[in-house]
């Protein structure tokens, strides 16, 4: 058995000691990546400039119809909080509210709502469209 020395730092391979680096893909290979980069380059830029890239007209915004949110607030059922959203009522008109229901019961038609203090007609005609209509039964829960 014959034991050959094995290579040392100071000996060089061909291609390392001629200054070329070895490539995992040959020229030829490297040559037609080059050109389906260079073609997907120009296919996208052409793109842009037919879709207005050029004059700055390339986003598209569609504008849709403006629309009111709707909500109706239960006056038996709400708390607090969701009683403030209605336009007209603050925080403490609301906790009000929720004060007199707990000290006097349901409110039984929204006319009621004026026993609360700080509700007058116009409070209450602003309220109108943001309140639940109240179950026909609601006089009874009293």
């Amino acid at each position: 058995m014959t034991n050959t020395p094995a290579p040392s730092n100071s000996e060089q391979t061909p291609a390392a000691s001629s200054g070329r680096l070895r490539w995992i893909l040959r020229r030829a290979d490297q040559a037609a990546i080059a050109v389906l980069v260079l073609a997907s380059l120009l296919s996208m830029l052409g793109w842009w400039v037919a879709h207005g890239g050029l004059s700055g007209e390339l986003v598209e915004f569609e504008h849709g119809q403006r629309r009111t949110i709707r909500f109706l607030v239960d006056i038996n059922q709400a708390d607090a909080a969701e009683l403030a959203q209605i336009p007209g009522v603050g925080e403490k008109l609301a906790e009000r509210i929720v004060a007199h229901r707990h000290t006097h019961g349901p409110f039984r038609t929204h006319d009621e709502l004026r026993q609360v203090p700080g509700i007058g007609q116009k409070t209450l005609q602003a309220m109108r469209p943001y309140l639940r209509p109240l179950p026909p039964d609601a006089a009874k829960d009293r």
